[in-house]
């Protein structure tokens, strides 16, 4: 087995409960834990038998492209779409970060984090 790590994705975008959130947009981190078989790749050196990280950043790209009002619905369907199109995961964890939420006060960010 083997452990990937893209950490630091940064997207903006337009998720969030308030209508404000939804017409200005703001910044998001995503960073995502993927286990899954690597010996393969290890041994080969061929991309055809590795989890092709850019494939998984586009995928997470267009995931953060469709509004929602909760990080909870996002993070959910980059986990959805992560399983459905890659086979060989053993299981994954999804953290969505928005930057500066506007929650009345100073906060750097807030962020849900799931995994299956």
């Amino acid at each position: 087995m083997g452990l990937i790590e893209i950490e630091g994705m940064h997207f903006y975008a337009y998720h969030g409960h308030f209508e404000s959130e939804q017409i200005v947009g703001n910044d998001f981190i995503v960073d995502l834990h993927i286990t899954t078989d690597c010996k393969n790749a290890a041994l080969s050196d061929d991309l055809n038998d590795a989890l092709n990280y850019q494939a998984v950043y586009t995928l997470v790209k267009k995931e953060m492209g469709i509004k929602s009002r909760l990080l909870e619905n996002v993070a959910n369907r980059i986990l959805d779409t992560l399983f459905a199109k890659f086979h060989n995961l053993k299981n994954a964890k999804v953290k969505v970060s928005k930057m500066n939420p506007p929650m009345g006060g100073q906060i750097g960010k807030v962020s849900v984090t799931l995994s299956r």
